[in-house]
């Protein structure tokens, strides 16, 4: 039996799911206010297009901060739910005073709070219903957009990043909200690119520790392993699970380029599979499990099935970064710090 991912993003935490939290609320008629990091400068901990979402009888999700601050925007968002009007508001701190609104030292936040309307004819800079159930559908269908709000005339718009180009497409590529501004006025891109995905193949036990921890590192983590009575729900509870081989169940997937492939099952016949069809596949991450002499074995025999050098070099093995990890929750750590530096730093 196969359990094959949803697409919906129902299953993420709280925190991932902001224009969901925002819609819900705002259809329930407990009324909804989305605040948005505009731009940063310092230390400040929360990055721009970072959000937080309050309702009407003053709940809360999300943050803009690293805390203070956020009593403050809960403020002016319940006031913007009060006249429908967007507001843009700017909290700047010197060092000594800089834990008393959430920052690590000295910074400055600028924040959108813009109110969600019933209709386009809101007030100004609210945003639409209809243009938030739309960036809600596109996020459960794993498309890749953003919601443009332009500074000056307050008005918001949703992109695709298919087509973009120039600046639009350097921030897609690499996962960066934030302003821009030219002779036209400023224009905020807020990225709701979808969930980076993790693959691992072998339900061993570096998996039962790797699977957790990827997820709260905002990863949608699958388990491949055609072995039943290791890939089992008592085993992996809540994960997801696919109880085919490699080679059948990741073309399923289509791994894109925000997927990352590990291997773990220690065995050639579901090990290799994989490994050639994350190599068909512009995945931005591929590890696997093994000491130096497995790994040199294992490019030997994708060398002889066909495997050029350049592709070969695409593989991290032996997987994770020599931190000296000894348990399964250590090498689980080492995994996905590898996959993150790969990830932020090419």
């Amino acid at each position: 039996m196969t359990d094959m991912p949803e697409t919906s993003t129902a299953a993420r935490p709280g925190t991932d799911r902001i224009p969901e939290l925002a819609l819900d609320w705002h259809r329930a008629g407990r009324g909804a206010a989305l605040a948005t990091v505009l731009e940063t400068w310092g230390s400040a901990p929360r990055q721009a297009g970072s959000q937080l979402v309050v309702a009407g009888d003053g709940a809360m999700m999300g943050s803009v901060s690293g805390g203070c601050v956020e009593g403050a925007v809960v403020e002016e968002a319940m006031a913007s739910l009060a006249d429908g009007q967007a507001r843009e508001l700017s909290y700047g701190v010197s060092d000594d005073n800089a834990f008393a609104v959430g920052l690590a030292c000295g910074g400055t936040i600028r924040i959108l709070v813009q109110p969600v309307a019933a209709e386009t004819g809101g007030g100004r800079g609210a945003l639409p219903e209809a243009l938030l159930a739309e960036l809600v559908g596109a996020r459960a269908a794993r498309q890749a957009v953003a919601l443009q709000v332009d500074l000056e005339a307050m008005t918001t718009r949703l992109v695709a990043a298919r087509g973009a180009t120039g600046r639009l497409a350097e921030r897609f590529r690499t996962d960066r909200s934030g302003t821009d501004t030219d002779a036209q006025g400023s224009v905020f891109t807020g990225l709701h690119n979808p969930p980076l995905r993790l693959m691992v193949v072998g339900a061993v036990h570096v998996a039962q520790a790797l699977l957790p921890m990827a997820r709260i590192a905002g990863f949608d983590p699958v388990l491949i392993d055609p072995r039943g009575a290791f890939a089992s729900a008592a085993r992996f509870p809540g994960e997801v699970l696919i109880e085919d081989y490699p080679d059948e169940a990741m073309p399923a997937l289509e791994p894109d380029a925000r997927t990352a492939v590990v291997t773990l099952a220690h065995d050639p016949k579901i090990d290799d599979p994989a490994i050639l069809s994350a190599l068909a596949a512009p995945v931005f991450y591929i590890g696997c499990l093994g000491s130096s002499r497995t790994h040199a074995r294992r490019l030997e025999r994708l060398r002889a099935a066909g495997v050029g050098d350049e592709d070969l070099a695409r593989i991290h093995g032996p997987v994770g970064l020599r931190i000296g990890a000894i348990t399964p929750a250590e090498i689980a750590i080492s995994i996905l710090a590898e996959i993150t530096q790969r990830l932020r730093q090419g």
